[in-house]
């Protein structure tokens, strides 16, 4: 939905204002673009929206509008127009040559129609009475900004495990938090990698440079957020741009997994049972390669997660599709929600963007609520042969197959192994939370196992208790991707 241009006159120098009211109905198409005609000589564009919150009967949703814009090289879909998107999070914004609101993209405000975009994601019965006033301010642009991108390999230690949060967020987008207390609070969760997935943006890219180290890699991402669930980017190039103005029904998103897998990266679908307005997923996983089961502090929709996707996985080894690995991550938006909470630990050949990712699509990855817990997790055949997380041990239907499981960090924890018949073993750990679990089986048998590591129930499980009042575990402490049993 396109409204009437608003126009400006060429000016010399000084700042010039117009203002646009209107009302948006129910059933108002996903984005309503209000053009506006930008003479050239223009050094700053800015733009400030808001709109009336009625009352509304409890239950009911209540007036909520998005904004970002785009520039004189149009708004089609994936295009090169995008400048930025900060969602419902800022009421106002800035772009010039030199520098942007966090969540737009500096650079020239070049002559030409520009589109504002409101987002009404919510609207009234009342309906939505809006105002966006429009700021163009006239003179010289100035210096060009220079982006400083995250090198794309830190020192790391060879072959071994890393620990990574892949979902966080800054004032790029919706969070609270600056760049650089999240790199300080990946440092302080003794993480080795993390990735940047603002909403809707690659504004943040060009400034985690200066916060990476040798001791952190920071990998370049999007939180794809549509109104039909969002997906995480992962492995971006710096400044690529993944749009969200698509629906499951419009059959666009394979234009943008695909778009990641050229330069690649992953597409993970995020939080799928999420209860949020519109964060449900509902493209299904075909291009996609994680789901994340695993969001924050663990809750009913971990839960839901982990049985879908654990579902998932008996289809895939009765020959119904492939296997998608699981990973989890903090989401953490805000001071007080903790960054590694939960967190990957990801068998990679080194400390870089390509090996990381090449760990997590492989399913080499289990995935801890801290640091504080650590396992190991291997079968052994009958002639030597053994396999870890994410990989297949090679042997016959009938031979016999010994899995060990060890646990530190997780006092009178319960631990579960899980094959594709279910549940197979469930024992519990010390106080000390370290102990030893053995179990014999065959290919026969069974195809995959995994294991999960959780708490006593009274140690914090907000989910468990109303899915399944009978269960004497809580919530997760851990847990692993399978390992495959058998040819295949």
């Amino acid at each position: 939905m396109a409204l009437a241009p608003m126009t400006f006159a060429e000016a010399a120098e000084g700042s010039h204002t117009q203002v646009l009211t209107g009302h948006l109905d129910q059933g108002v198409p996903d984005f309503v673009y209000l053009p506006v005609q930008v003479p050239s000589g223009v050094s700053q564009i800015s733009a400030v929206y808001s709109y009336d919150k009625p009352a509304v009967p409890s239950g009911t949703p209540g007036n909520s509008c998005d904004i970002g814009v785009f520039d004189a090289r149009g708004t089609k879909l994936g295009g090169a127009g995008f400048r930025g998107w900060s969602g419902g999070f800022r009421d106002r914004f800035s772009i010039s040559r030199a520098e942007a609101t966090p969540g737009y993209l500096p650079g020239d405000v070049m002559p030409g129609t520009w589109n504002i975009v409101l987002g009404p994601y919510q609207v009234a019965p009342q309906g939505m009475n809006y105002r966006v006033e429009v700021t163009l301010t006239y003179g010289d642009p100035g210096a060009p900004f220079e982006p400083h991108y995250p090198p794309v390999k830190a020192r790391g230690r060879g072959r071994a495990w890393y620990r990574g949060d892949c979902h966080l967020h800054t004032v790029y987008s919706d969070g609270k938090r600056l760049p650089a207390e999240v790199a300080a609070g990946a440092r302080e969760a003794k993480l080795d990698f993390i990735t940047s997935t603002d909403h809707n943006t690659s504004s943040s890219h060009a400034v985690w440079g200066e916060f990476a180290g040798d001791d952190l890699l920071i990998i370049l991402g999007e939180e794809v957020t549509t109104r039909n669930g969002h997906w995480l980017g992962l492995g971006l190039q710096p400044g690529q741009f993944i749009d969200w103005r698509y629906r499951s029904t419009d059959g666009a998103v394979g234009d943008y997994t695909r778009a990641i897998h050229r330069v690649g990266g992953l597409c993970v679908a995020a939080h799928p049972y999420c209860p949020w307005i519109a964060c449900a997923f509902k493209f299904g996983y075909d291009g996609f390669d994680v789901v994340e089961v695993w969001n924050g502090p663990w809750t009913w929709d971990d839960d839901a997660t982990v049985s879908t996707w654990d579902n998932k996985l008996v289809e895939a080894v009765r020959g119904k599709g492939n296997w998608l690995p699981a990973m989890g991550n903090s989401d953490a938006h805000n001071p007080g929600q903790v960054i590694g909470l939960p967190q990957n630990v990801v068998l990679a050949d080194n400390l870089s963007r390509d090996a990381v990712l090449a760990g997590l699509k492989a399913g080499r990855t289990w995935i801890a609520e801290s640091a504080g817990v650590d396992l190991t997790f291997a079968v052994s055949g009958p002639r030597g042969q053994s396999a870890g997380i994410g990989e297949r041990l090679d042997v016959g239907d009938n031979d016999r197959i010994a899995v060990r499981l060890d646990v530190k960090g997780v006092p009178n924890g319960t631990i579960r192994l899980i094959t594709d018949e279910g549940q197979i073993l469930q024992t519990s750990l010390p106080a000390s939370g370290t102990g030893t679990v053995t179990w014999l089986t065959t290919p026969a048998v069974s195809k995959y196992v995994r294991a999960e590591v959780r708490h006593p129930l009274e140690n914090g499980s907000a989910g468990a208790p109303a899915l399944s009042p009978g269960l004497n575990f809580g919530a997760m402490a851990a847990m692993t991707n399978p390992i495959f049993l058998g040819r295949g």
